[in-house]
């Protein structure tokens, strides 16, 4: 029987990633729509042929799982509602915005055992998923990071969004390389991080073992400046990272497999999970202080 869910959100990337994969997964049957709008969820529910919510709890009592495509503060309070519940949770990067928000969606998932994936779009693309399971000819010393995003760009559907304005970069654009990195270099202990040109931040990080990134960030870049350029080095090599090889919608579906195979086996646990993102959290929410007080900071403080 397919996992029903709930999908939460009613923005682009709600509409044309998360209900558009769920409509198409086999393994998915999406019942209804909740946000903050009533127009958009209306229209968003009639174009999918499913029913809209105006209460949350309402939808979480008439589904199995949920899907959620809004403003991470938002985001975590509604996982937390969600997992209480005892609904599974399939979650956008970043988890939450401060680590104190991540600690309560850990503890409710851990508390009522329900089963989380967070979508870090690059860990879902199959060459990723390849060349993380492959297993390294030696160690490696550490990786540079370069990903530059256009928000203002002439028809980006991200342009106005609010949070992504105010957090920038390190916030919405963090998490993917956070996620590649982290699973390879091993935890981060420290960061040092300094502000730069259009809305630009730039990290150094230290990993446990040893190995040392450094990261630029920026989401509000110029169109001719766009890029996705991340480096592993060390004994093995230069090597650069893999990057998308199949679409958003094809990558959610392949979370959303990771979310049923979870439910299905009764064994919670994946390496995108909530732990993993509150992880991600806690070193987004180190840089944020290390560039706002101009110093290192230790990871957790």
């Amino acid at each position: 029987m397919a996992l029903r869910f709930g999908l939460f959100g009613t923005g682009h990337w709600a509409a044309e990633t998360h209900a558009a994969a769920l409509a198409a997964h086999p393994g998915a049957h999406l019942v209804g729509i909740w946000g903050r709008d009533p127009a958009k969820v209306r229209a968003l529910a009639e174009r999918y042929d499913v029913s809209p919510y105006r209460d949350v709890d309402a939808l979480l009592a008439d589904v199995d799982a949920v899907a959620v495509a809004l403003p991470p503060d938002v985001q975590a309070e509604i996982a937390v509602r969600a997992a209480d519940a005892g609904r599974h949770l399939l979650l956008d990067k970043p988890l939450a915005l401060s680590v104190q928000a991540a600690d309560h969606v850990v503890t409710a998932v851990e508390r009522r055992r329900v089963a989380s994936v967070v979508f870090f779009t690059s860990r879902f693309n199959p060459g990723m998923v390849d060349f993380l399971a492959r297993p390294a000819a030696g160690t490696w010393h550490g990786a540079r990071g370069t990903l530059f995003a256009a928000i203002s760009e002439p028809g980006n559907p991200y342009g106005a969004s609010p949070w992504r304005r105010r957090y920038g970069g390190l916030w919405d654009i963090g998490p993917h390389v956070l996620s590649i990195l982290l699973p390879v270099l091993g935890p981060v202990t420290q960061v040092a991080a300094m502000d730069g040109p259009a809305g630009g931040v730039h990290l150094l990080l230290r990993h446990r073992g040893g190995a040392a990134s450094t990261l630029s960030l920026a989401l509000d870049g110029p169109p001719a400046a766009k890029t996705f350029d991340v480096v592993l080095f060390g004994e093995p090599g230069i090597v650069p990272v893999p990057h998308r090889d199949v679409t958003v919608v094809q990558a959610y579906q392949a979370a959303i497999d990771a979310l049923v195979g979870q439910v299905e086996s009764g064994t919670p646990g994946h390496p995108c999970d909530v732990r993993f993102a509150h992880e991600v959290v806690r070193v987004l929410a180190a840089a944020d202080t290390a560039r706002t007080a101009h110093r290192t900071t230790v990871v957790g403080d």
